[in-house]
């Protein structure tokens, strides 16, 4: 071929991809040759999962032991009871818990999502007024329609958080997320009209102030954003700031005796065996990760003149160690967590910085 060919051949290429409304750099069958474009060759054991990024075409189905109780859909929420005057209310999304006594209702958490159910739902149970209501921690989406909800009520109630949590909403400066009267360091009791519920702090895992909620006669748990019962966690073990400080509260939570747990999220309360087995998934992530990270070679498979770019020999290398950590874990756990598919890339990324650096 000779130049005249060639350019005539460049020149209408390029002239093709801009009347696609592509970059000159792309051809009409999307195939990028400019510098920093997805090479046409994948890794090597490239996960089949989708990546971080590239679109989906249809997630994995979602297994039976992750569903709960259907909604009504007339209803948009349901109410369980887990114990004498304890109660759960969902839309199979978010989670809040109630518990009535002698004088009236202690809410624990007020989910945007659920704002406008939560007021039905206890007035299905009882008439009495809320009068106590508990932060988990202090996230918008589980705490964020308190002001709304305060505002409707005849009387205020005492609000009872972590100092942390108050800490944090003290500089958000938020009114739809009042700060609370009353706060505590280590522990704080909640007894009141015949009912009982203790609050305790086990440090920063998911978020500092995140607390514990037992309710000792009706054996319940309630910890929010930890555990997810059924399903692989929200994205980057539910976006936690502290690495070892959530396994640790996992630990903890495995190690307590319960019947029931309030998680926050999801289809369906959480047993023992849920905890049980996110436990052992974190420990898979972590050997996995670990493994990767251990026999994957930097550099390995890149254009050699990158291997003077320190970020792109990092990338290349964290890239690895990730679609390693996915493939290790999909044979055991891809059936049996409702979307692995959707967050195992996320919880590979996570898990290697935390080994790194933490």
């Amino acid at each position: 071929m000779n130049m005249l060919h060639l350019f005539s051949r460049l020149l209408l290429s390029s002239v093709s991809a801009l009347a696609l409304g592509l970059p000159a750099s792309v051809s009409a069958h999307g195939e990028c040759k400019a510098p920093g474009c997805a090479a046409a060759e994948a890794y090597h054991g490239m996960p089949e999962i989708a990546t971080i990024g590239a679109r989906t075409g249809k997630y994995m189905d979602i297994p039976e032991s992750a569903k709960g109780p259907a909604i009504d859909a007339a209803k948009g929420y349901r109410i369980q009871e887990l114990g004498r005057g304890l109660h759960m209310v969902t839309d199979n999304v978010y989670q809040a818990m109630f518990m009535v006594h002698d004088k009236g209702v202690i809410l624990a958490d007020v989910p945007p999502s659920l704002a406008a159910f939560i007021p039905k739902a206890i007035r299905e149970v009882t008439s009495q007024p809320v009068t106590h209501i508990i932060y988990s921690h202090a996230h918008a989406d589980h705490i964020g329609a308190a002001g709304d909800f305060l505002a409707t009520l005849p009387k205020k109630p005492v609000i009872v958080a972590h100092e942390e949590t108050r800490s944090i909403l003290a500089r958000a400066r938020d009114p739809k997320r009042p700060l609370p009267n009353v706060t505590f360091r280590d522990k704080h009791t909640v007894r009141v009209g015949g009912q009982r519920l203790e609050l305790s702090y086990h440090g920063n895992g998911h978020e500092p102030g995140n607390i514990f909620l037992w309710a000792p006669e009706q054996r319940t748990l309630m910890v929010v954003d930890v555990i997810f019962p059924g399903w692989m966690p929200w994205r980057r073990l539910a976006l936690a700031q502290d690495i070892p400080g959530y396994f640790a509260q996992v630990e903890k939570i495995k190690s307590m005796d319960f019947d029931w747990l309030v998680s926050g999220h999801v289809a369906r309360v959480g047993t023992k065996a849920d905890v049980v087995a996110q436990h052992e998934f974190l420990q898979d992530l972590k050997a996995a990760a670990g493994k990767a990270l251990q026999t994957t070679a930097l550099g390995e498979g890149m254009d050699a003149r990158d291997q003077s770019n320190p970020w792109a020999v990092f990338d290349n290398y964290i890239d690895r160690v990730a679609a390693q950590c996915v493939n290790a874990l999909t044979p055991k756990w891809a059936s049996r967590l409702a979307a692995f598919d959707v967050y195992i890339w996320d919880q590979c990324f996570t898990m290697e910085q935390s080994l790194r650096l933490d």
